[in-house]
């Protein structure tokens, strides 16, 4: 987040976006440098859906979440059993119990297959998108912040975002704030991410010195000089312009989950669900099975409320705790997914439902995968370990159909047994939701890397 430094250490965050969003809200700041905008010269090409994409990073079992095989051979089925769903003869992982209920309501992919078993975030950054992030490519469409409000098109959330206890976001297997070839002003905004933007970009103002204006600007040409000095951002003038544009234009308030209601707050909280007393200490993975279980609900409403409020691309990654090959780092999937796989199925099933219940389903598109799947055959230690041939995805609203399963496995969950669905396809539609394609094509001025991911064919829903 942008923060502004007080001497007053009980000032925590709360206190700090309410003074950005109350006490800076009638401060008019001009754009920094001529030519900069809020809002891209081609943001007509946009939608009015969003996208909320969680990345579950490490890589979930498509056997143990909707795909259990139990009629496979000893070592291939579902270590957490099977539950029945509102599709007829279609069973997920036994951890789904909530979600097995809406099974209607959102669409599953059983020939999903990313390509290869590596730890990357090729989902988000990867070939299929020319090394930029997925949120990148619509914010050099949409722009960089929504003109009027400020709020930024493209959002990356990590559990410290909700939980300033949490551990730092998992990076060293790629850039989720990467941009490629489109320039670092298209970043995504990611409030306590701990990148360069939030770390360096703090005002050193007094909170009695906010209505300050003059006070304001030197406090932002300190920090020019500060990011001068290092030599180490492209895109600078862009990414002062966002953060700034974020707290001037009100749209810090969509951030703060205490203006959200205790109710909806509560109803959204996986923290109950699993209690750090009942993860097992062993596990070198300990602390992120904590800070996911405190983390996730939280998230999930928080992308809620970004949406709402006009961020075209929320992603959410669940902090790598995904991997379970039951080694020293990680619990196997029989014990991992009752400390993951529990507030998956409770943060992602309020989620459907909040959307429901207040008319925003077919504004949003929820997609739910990770880097690749698990081994079909079991370890020697009870785990699953990396495996490219397939793996699961979940897809909801924004017109996705409910109720349907596209594609079909082999018997022992290895491979596609139809048609693969790959990033590429993937990626496409997640674009096409939030883009006007063919208006898209046919205007000039459009990047390669944008028509080049939206091109590819999109997920055929039938």
């Amino acid at each position: 987040m942008l923060r502004l430094m007080s001497h007053d250490p009980f000032l925590g965050r709360r206190e700090l976006l309410r003074f950005g969003s109350l006490a800076l809200a009638g401060l008019a700041v001009p754009p920094f440098f001529p030519g900069q905008t809020l809002a891209g010269d081609l943001a007509n090409l946009t939608t009015d859906k969003s996208v909320v994409f969680v990345f579950m990073h490490g890589g979930p079992s498509q056997i143990e979440t909707f795909d259990p095989k139990m009629t496979a051979p000893r070592g291939n089925a579902s270590v957490t059993g099977e539950v029945s769903t509102k599709i007829p003869g279609v069973t997920f992982g036994g951890t789904f119990t909530r979600l097995s209920s809406l099974a209607d309501q959102f669409s599953i992919v059983r020939s999903f297959q990313t390509g290869d078993g590596n730890h990357d975030i090729k989902p988000v950054v990867g070939k299929a998108t020319s090394g930029a992030s997925l949120g990148s490519l619509y914010a050099r469409i949409a722009g960089a912040n929504r003109s009027g409000s400020g709020m930024p098109t493209n959002v990356a959330l990590y559990p410290r975002a909700v939980d300033d206890s949490a551990m730092p976001a998992i990076k060293q297997f790629g850039d989720f704030e990467a941009t490629g070839p489109l320039g670092g002003g298209f970043a995504p905004f990611a409030p306590s991410g701990g990148g360069p933007l939030q770390e360096n970009m703090k005002l050193q103002i007094a909170p009695d010195r906010l209505g300050d204006r003059q006070a304001l600007l030197r406090g932002l040409d300190q920090i020019r000089r500060h990011v001068d000095s290092s030599s180490t951002w492209d895109g600078l003038d862009s990414l002062r312009q966002q953060a700034f544009s974020t707290i001037l234009g009100g749209a810090a308030k969509a951030f703060d989950l205490s203006e959200e209601d205790p109710a909806t707050i509560a109803r959204y909280d996986t923290a109950p669900l699993v209690r750090p007393n009942q993860i097992n200490k062993r596990w070198n993975n300990y602390e992120r099975y904590v800070d996911n279980a405190k983390s996730l609900g939280k998230l999930m409403l928080l992308s809620r409320r970004l949406c709402e409020h006009g961020a075209g691309f929320v992603m959410v990654t669940t902090n790598f705790v995904w991997d379970m090959h039951s080694d020293q780092n990680n619990a196997g999937p029989e014990e991992g997914m009752r400390y993951v796989g529990v507030p998956f199925d409770h943060a992602i099933s309020v989620f459907l439902e909040d959307l429901r219940d207040r008319g925003l389903s077919d504004q949003i598109l929820l997609v739910c995968c990770g880097e690749m799947g698990r081994t079909p055959q079991m370890n020697a230690r009870g785990g699953r370990d990396h495996w490219g041939g397939l793996a699961p995805l979940m897809l909801a609203g924004a017109g996705i159909p409910g109720g349907h399963v596209i594609g079909q496995s082999t018997r022992d969950a290895a491979q596609p047994l139809t048609e693969p669905i790959r990033i590429p396809n993937l990626v496409s539609t997640i674009l096409r939701t939030l883009m006007d394609t063919p208006q898209l094509r046919l205007r000039s001025g459009v990047p390669s890397e944008v028509l080049q991911a939206i091109n590819a064919d999109p997920i055929p829903f039938g």
